[in-house]
């Protein structure tokens, strides 16, 4: 049988083990990515989520293609507000307009509103 001191040995050792493999794991967390990977949009009819591989991998589109502006401004949310008016459209008429346009246009994504509006 163990003795005690035994015991209180080896759990000192697990619980050091424990506070360390959780300090490593938080002190070395991979990179994030230069390009976002998914976005998720919130918005009121439900939320949308984006994925950039699946564009740019499946359907060979390039950064311009989607962000039309050729001035770097890359976030379409420093264009166009949540309300829009008759020089910019607002940003959820922006996003319909681009994306689901491309998806008609293409035959090859979804088109009606549950189909992105799904979680």
């Amino acid at each position: 049988m163990t003795s005690q001191r035994d015991l209180k040995i080896a759990i000192f050792m697990m619980v050091t083990f424990l506070v360390t493999g959780i300090i490593c794991y938080a002190s070395f967390t991979p990179p994030a990515p230069e390009e976002p990977i998914r976005l998720m949009f919130q918005n009121k009819g439900g939320k949308v989520l984006f994925t950039h591989s699946g564009h740019i991998g499946n359907y060979s589109l390039d950064c311009i293609d989607c962000h039309h502006n050729d001035d770097g401004t890359y976030n379409c949310s420093q264009c166009h507000e949540e309300t829009g008016d008759e020089s910019m459209p607002s940003r959820a008429d922006a996003f319909h307009s681009q994306c689901k346009g491309c998806h008609e246009e293409n035959g090859s994504g979804p088109v009606e509103c549950n189909s992105c509006h799904s979680l």
